[in-house]
């Protein structure tokens, strides 16, 4: 158990420089591994090497000498630490004693090793052999198909690879039911959603050379210096071509400000570091609908003045009139909206606000960059439609150098979609799959991640399969789902770190630990490679470098093909066997079931830049069903209540040393947080309002949601650079003060960026 001490000052310095090498190198002394991890590291993003485990920035054609970052690095030193979770650690620990391990605790303890059943006379897991762990749990699926093939979910994180992602959709189609919830459900469905309606295509439509020809980036919440530092160099790159950065993030981010390059001689050696954002905007939690409805107010209105002066349009007209619908509607409800009711809700200044339209106004090429600080709303395909609206005014989609850029978290999660792991039927290729594996697939929509634990909750949902991550932890309303969670009849996690999602099981419950996407993965036809998209829709393969945690491991396809034939009756038309063999088998079929994204996989995967998915919309052709770019999205200023004197909007933060649940250490440098994640960020003049000083304990309560009461207890008040009224807490420590049912709009991606709660003094002393 880890009671490490806690210290507060502020980080003075930029991301990068001396502060990321230190941290790279402490972890990779910490996980006992110096000379494995910089051997990997050199490996990491390369042609020949893997790619990065943790977030999906794209990888260039062409690496630099050290294509990682410091979160990347965390993330590879993470996998291949020389500890290890062999049964005998079982043996020492019942589950009931694990469950008070912190999240940071129970993934330390290195990597699981071989498949594990819980035994509930001992309250432990007990090693099982992988012969009867697959016939234990194909009977167990048997008998619920046979009851309801519909109570069995199926989800899966992120970071499986394509190959993985497409046969486990096979599997679940097969097994009956369209119930493939995923990390999307969590994060960008909410693009997924918007995009599609505006612009035609469910994703960004920016490629990494984008970047090379963009005179101005307008970003909109996302960290980036913590979420995707590789971005830092694209970013960096863009600024000494003397392109503008416009920032529009609640919290002022030392990532967004300033960056020093660590592959820099000069910058390393030097006082000299690279100003990132030329202007930062301080929206307020929640205001952001606001603050875009003033950034295209203030275009319309320079245009309206131009064409009145007879002199050059602002809005590319010509763009307008050939490509998009709305356009009149949109600017003539812009008109309408009164300046005082965006300065109050977006907590911005109109000079501020017309100074980034200027900034957009001039320029012939930008990029809009977003995260889940605008997905993650009530509001929040609004917030990525209004996104949409801006670049559409200049013409800024289908342009070189100019785009939308949703930056995805987990490594493939974008990928998953691509290859089918949907709960939606109409998105996946059933009629192909149809007529190659000879079934009838499911029609019916399956459940999404909120679906999903509505089910768990009122019991329609026996069973649980996860290809990987932390699903209870991850998502919200954690004190009603855990004790739900627990009167599953089967629980069955794929996964190479313990977490606490294996410990918070059903009444059977089973752990398949798999091999790393960093570690050779050998099979009958030898030596396997895989594949994955990046954030920019390029596909790229993936070969493992290092030797395996342990020989007893299987490959995340393996599992899947053991789980299926255990579970399905035999299918000629399905190769399950030949499968595991060999991948490249499993290419050529998704290629036929696939052709327009993978025609020639095999072939076309060997491309040191890999090969991009066909984007309609660069081209500017506009899959929408009127076949034009669209206006969507406005109308609404407002997300919610506005902040009061008690009620305060909280959003739920990554840390510097952390990847989704994955905890690599209770540090966040760059907030200036060491030793501890319990902590409520709070401006100085609240803390003022609500008589709280730094290093008081205060209990946070959610309001305004009449079905429970939501509470987490004994968080230290810390001062930060953040708007008035707004709050911020860690992720997932604060998730049990999201309620379920507090989700956006159309996507369900639950609402985590701006929860309604109050502060009152501890009663914790």
């Amino acid at each position: 158990m880890n009671d490490a001490a806690t210290s507060f000052e502020p980080y003075e310095h930029p991301a990068g420089g001396w502060g990321s090498l230190k941290a790279v190198g402490s972890i990779l002394l910490r996980e006992h591994i110096p000379i494995l991890g910089a051997r990997a590291l050199l490996q990491q993003n390369k042609p020949d090497g893997f790619a990065c485990v943790s977030c999906a920035w794209a990888k260039p054609g062409h690496p630099r000498t050290a294509e990682f970052c410091e979160n990347g690095a965390k993330a590879t030193a993470w996998e291949l630490t020389a500890k290890r979770m062999p049964p005998a650690f079982f043996e020492q620990h019942t589950v009931t004693q694990l469950l008070d391990w912190s999240d940071h605790e129970l993934e330390a303890g290195g990597r699981l090793t071989r498949p594990m059943r819980w035994d509930a006379a001992s309250d432990r897991y007990l090693e099982i052999s992988w012969d009867d762990a697959f016939a234990e749990i194909g009977a167990e699926l048997r008998a619920l198909r046979h009851e309801d093939p519909a109570s069995v979910v199926f989800y899966a994180s992120g970071r499986a690879s394509l190959e993985t992602s497409y046969l486990y959709q096979l599997l679940a189609r097969l097994y009956g039911n369209n119930n493939l919830p995923d990390s999307s459900n969590m994060c960008h469905e909410t693009t997924s959603v918007a995009l599609p309606e505006t612009i035609g295509v469910p994703v960004g439509t920016v490629r990494l050379d984008d970047f090379e020809h963009c005179d101005a980036i307008f970003i909109f919440g996302h960290n980036t210096g913590v979420s995707s530092p590789r971005m830092l160099h694209q970013l960096q790159e863009a600024r000494q071509r003397g392109a503008k950065i416009v920032t529009f993030n609640p919290l002022r981010e030392p990532g967004l400000v300033h960056f020093a390059n660590p592959q820099s001689p000069v910058q390393m050696l030097t006082p000299a570091e690279t100003q990132l954002s030329t202007q930062y905007l301080q929206v307020r939690n929640g205001g952001d609908l606001a603050a875009l409805a003033g950034l295209c107010k203030a275009l319309v209105a320079a245009d309206d003045a131009a064409l009145a002066a007879g002199a050059a349009r602002v809005l590319d007209a010509d763009f307008l009139a050939a490509h998009t619908e709305g356009f009149e509607d949109f600017a003539a409800w812009l008109r309408e909206v009164p300046w005082t009711t965006i300065a109050a809700e977006s907590g911005l200044s109109r000079e501020a606000l017309e100074q980034a339209a200027a900034t957009f106004a001039e320029s012939r090429a930008v990029i809009g960059i977003y995260g889940m600080g605008l997905t993650q709303h009530v509001e929040g395909v609004a917030n990525v439609q209004m996104v949409s609206n801006l670049l559409l005014l200049g013409g800024h989609i289908g342009r070189r150098g100019a785009g939308i850029c949703p930056v995805r978290g987990h490594s493939n999660v974008q990928g998953q979609r691509t290859v089918g792991i949907t709960e939606k039927p109409e998105l996946a290729p059933l009629d192909a799959m149809a007529k190659l594996y000879r079934f009838e697939p499911p029609r019916e929509k399956g459940l999404n991640t909120v679906e999903a634990c509505r089910g768990v909750l009122d019991g329609s949902v026996r069973a649980f399969v996860a290809l990987g991550g932390n699903f209870t932890r991850a998502v919200p309303d954690t004190d009603r789902i855990e004790p739900a969670w627990k009167k599953l009849r089967l629980t069955v996690n794929i996964a190479t770190k313990l977490n606490r999602s294996h410990l918070v099981h059903g009444a059977v419950s089973y752990l398949l630990p798999c091999l790393g996407r960093i570690e050779i993965d050998r099979q009958a036809g030898g030596e396997q490679s895989v594949s994955v998209e990046d954030s920019t829709g390029v596909m790229h393969a993936s070969r493992g470098m290092a030797e395996p945690a342990a020989d007893t491991l299987r490959s995340e396809v393996a599992i899947v093909a053991g789980i299926a034939l255990a579970t399905l009756p035999p299918n000629p038309a399905v190769p399950w066997e030949a499968w595991a063999e060999n991948y490249a088998r499993i290419r050529e079929h998704i290629a036929q079931v696939l052709p327009e994204v993978f025609h020639d996989f095999n072939a076309r995967l060997e491309d040191p830049a890999g090969f991009p998915r066909p984007l309609p919309a660069r081209e500017r052709v506009w899959k929408t069903k009127n076949g034009k770019a669209n206006f969507k999205g406005y109308g609404l200023l407002r997300e919610g209540a506005a902040p009061s004197q008690q009620v305060l909007r909280l959003m739920t933060l990554r840390s510097d040393d952390q990847f989704n649940t994955s905890i690599y250490s209770l540090d966040d440098r760059f907030r200036g947080i060491h030793g501890t994640r319990r902590v409520l960020l709070m401006n100085t003049r609240d803390m003022a309002r609500l008589a709280l000083a730094e290093g008081d304990m205060v209990d946070v309560n959610a309001e305004g949601f009449e079905d429970a009461e939501r509470r987490v207890a004994g968080l230290r008040v810390t001062p930060y650079d953040l708007p008035e009224g707004c709050v911020g807490g860690y992720y997932p420590e604060c998730n049990p003060l999201i309620p379920l049912e507090h989700f956006a709009r159309q996507s369900m991606v639950p609402a985590a960026k701006a929860i309604p709660v109050r502060v009152a003094r501890s009663a914790i002393a």
